[in-house]
């Protein structure tokens, strides 16, 4: 079924899609999991800083 809805041709390839995608998206789940962890400032401007000379 796999490489039928994935029109792969062979089981190798279907399985390095799966692979492949389960990598992707445990990344993504990693990254989701910092959500509220990290402060963040809608009014930080790294350009105008970098006008001033000030590295951030």
């Amino acid at each position: 079924e796999a490489r039928r809805v994935g029109h792969h041709t062979t089981k190798k390839e279907a399985v390095t899609a799966a692979l492949k995608e389960y990598v992707q998206r445990r990344r993504q789940q990693r990254i989701l999991d910092l959500a509220g962890q990290i402060e963040y400032d809608p009014d930080y401007d790294h350009t105008a800083l970098r006008r001033r000379g000030i590295k951030s």
